[in-house]
């Protein structure tokens, strides 16, 4: 069929053409920043998740709602952290944007003056010297300039925070990969978000990232789990992962059978981003409609190859040797984890103590996570049959 009519969108946090199985977590977002513009006591959320399930595509979708907004003021702020990123030099901009917004809003105008005094102060604290040098405004002195993130960050947020309010707005931070910040940085934004809750304030922040997080969180501030609705963004349900292929199909005018679409499904294991690959595959190689089986069985060869050259690939290529041998000894006790850390070493034939630096390392890069004490599991889907298939 006619590729340009494509309508699946395989693509790192690319909207698919139908967004399903996700309302209840959408809704409970929408209703915590209407809450918050009201001025009532508002969660903020983590979308916890492992990789392909769809998480980045839910944060972009909460800016734009966010944006078109027509009863509610948000000024929204989206980030995603890099690995061993910086996280002031990387919110500074942002903040400051939001701050000018709020400046030019006669009612916010005193309290976001106030904010860029102190978003100067903290710039010149964190020697960020191109964004200080961008603001005509004279630092506040003491406020936001020790220099201590956890107290700097949180007197920018109650300042912004007030400023909303004044404004009859909502702030709303976005912050994808939550995992790579540092343990500094993730106490950092939970302490400003404490403060802001104490003080009933219109903040609202939305996290995404791996199944970790939720340990990282409540190991950085222990009231962590009373301040976050945490959201496990798992695979579909058989039912949604049919409609997530089947209806963009419908949509330009096609159909697809039954079986093709019973196999998509399986091949799948309802994650979003396989779904899309698959769905993609398979319209590109059906020659007309109905999209069949044999399509399907030709768009699982296409998409596996495609997964194994990007998507697998660049996984494995950030890892060391050492690190590499230790996903391989995972991957080679069997297609399903979690995997138990004294049967990887028995498999490397090494002590497990020894391989626990290797294997917070891996962590750290985001590729492997630990389900439960001694576990160990891939934070990519079908990652174990890829390293078989290298073998």
């Amino acid at each position: 069929m006619d590729p340009v009519r494509n309508p699946f969108a395989p693509g790192a946090g690319a909207p698919p053409p139908e967004l399903v199985g996700r309302a209840d977590v959408l809704s409970s977002i929408d209703v915590a920043i209407r809450r918050a513009a009201l001025g009532k006591p508002a969660r903020s959320h983590m979308l916890l998740g492992l990789r392909g399930t769809g998480k980045t595509v839910l944060l972009h979708h909460t800016a734009i709602k966010a944006q078109d907004m027509k009863d509610i003021l948000v000024w929204e702020a989206m980030i995603e952290a890099p690995e061993g990123g910086d996280l002031p030099k990387l919110i500074f901009p942002l903040l400051r944007a939001i701050l000018r917004k709020l400046s030019v809003i006669e009612a916010s105008k005193k309290a976001a003056y106030s904010g860029l005094r102190a978003l100067r102060s903290f710039a010149s604290a964190f020697k960020l010297e191109v964004g200080a040098a961008s603001l005509s405004v004279d630092p506040e002195p003491g406020v936001a300039d020790s220099g201590d993130l956890l107290l700097d960050l949180s007197e920018l947020f109650v300042r912004i925070g007030t400023a909303a309010k004044d404004a009859g707005g909502v702030f709303l931070l976005l912050l994808d990969e939550v995992q790579y910040l540092s343990a500094l940085e993730l106490s950092a934004i939970i302490t400003s978000l404490h403060k802001c809750s104490q003080a009933t304030l219109p903040v609202i922040f939305i996290g995404g990232g791996l199944p970790q997080v939720a340990g990282l969180a409540g190991n950085a501030k222990s009231y962590a789990e009373r301040l976050f609705d945490y959201h496990v963004i798992g695979p579909l349900s058989e039912h949604e992962s049919r409609k997530a292929v089947q209806q963009p199909i419908l949509d330009e005018g096609e159909s697809i059978t039954s079986e093709a679409l019973d196999q998509i499904v399986a091949d799948t294991m309802g994650y979003p981003y396989f779904l899309q690959e698959w769905g993609y595959h398979a319209w590109n190689v059906a020659e007309e409609s109905p999209i069949n089986i044999a399509d399907a069985v030709a768009a699982r060869e296409n998409a596996i190859r495609r997964l194994d050259e990007g998507f697998f690939k660049v996984r494995l290529d950030r890892l060391t040797p050492k690190e590499r041998e230790y996903v391989h000894a995972m991957a080679s006790l069997g297609r399903e984890g979690p995997y138990r850390s004294g049967d990887i070493a028995q498999k490397l034939g090494e002590a497990s103590n020894r391989l626990g630096p290797r294997r917070a390392a891996i962590i750290k890069k985001g590729m492997i996570y630990s389900p439960d004490h001694g576990d160990a599991d891939f934070t990519v889907p079908g990652f174990a049959d890829y390293l078989q298939r290298l073998v």
